[in-house]
């Protein structure tokens, strides 16, 4: 894969480009959304569930943050992704060249936007006054892993797109759900045992609660809780390359 990535490296690079000038394109304030974006739907969860939750979590605004950071950067990357293949079926009918160029550029993108988001966390966490610690520097293991893991759902999605258009509705709603079910704006500390263990089966939950053990905490999850997190990633990883090394021919036709 990486020679493959150094011999289409001018196309890659081009593809990046224009994915990221397309998201803006037509807007005034242009990249500036990447983190206003974020800024405002914090401050819209914080308005509406501070009152609830608030009182009972530490450095509420700071736990809300890193959820809403984690979970905008897996939404983003896997709801553009889904698009990835179809949305240049032009190039790729024509031409060949790797089919997942077109989702690793989406995801270079994606993580751009989440690099800047990161920034302005952490500008938050001082004002906030969390304790900056080297433990921090374990943050880039969930990090590189959920880049890995957006790569693998991106191409799950990008595939069955190609053969199912009714996936991208399908996708929202699951997202939807997906965002009360990752403990984004509450805490699961009160919750049964059973309760607490079945959202350790939501790979989202598990990096957004790695986060909060950093940054809030300044503790580092177990080692089980690594691990946990590598097989999530590995397996939709895997299941995401088999499928398009297996339907690599078809999608020509279906695009």
């Amino acid at each position: 894969m990486r020679e493959k990535i150094e011999r289409y490296r001018f196309l890659f690079e081009e593809l990046v480009k224009r994915d990221f000038q397309k998201k803006y394109k037509g807007t005034i304030l242009g990249a500036a959304w990447s983190v206003l974006s974020p800024l405002l739907s914090l401050f819209v969860m914080r308005l509406v569930f501070g009152s609830l939750f608030g009182r009972n979590i530490d450095h509420f605004t700071t736990y809300l943050f890193c959820g809403n950071l984690v979970f905008a950067f897996f939404n983003e990357s896997t709801s553009q992704g889904m698009y990835a293949l179809v949305s240049n079926a032009a190039i790729f009918t024509k031409v060949n060249v790797p089919k997942y160029l077109f989702l690793l550029a989406k995801n270079v993108q994606t993580l751009i936007n989440f690099g800047i988001t990161l920034v302005v966390f952490f500008v938050f966490c001082l004002f906030d006054h969390i304790a900056f610690t080297p433990k921090f520097v374990f943050l880039l293991y969930p990090i590189v892993l959920l880049m890995l893991f957006n790569i693998g759902v991106g191409m799950i999605l990008s595939a069955f797109y190609v053969f199912f258009r009714d996936v991208q509705y399908l996708w929202s709603v699951f997202v939807q759900l997906l965002t009360y079910l990752s403990a984004i704006f509450y805490s699961i500390d009160t919750f049964p045992l059973a309760a607490r263990n079945a959202f350790l089966l939501n790979p989202v939950y598990l990096f957004i609660r790695y986060f909060r053990k950093i940054v809030i905490e300044g503790a580092i999850p177990s080692v089980g809780f690594h691990a946990l997190m590598a097989v999530d990633t590995l397996l939709a990883l895997g299941i995401g390359m088999y499928i398009y090394k297996k339907y690599n021919h078809e999608f020509l036709y279906y695009v």
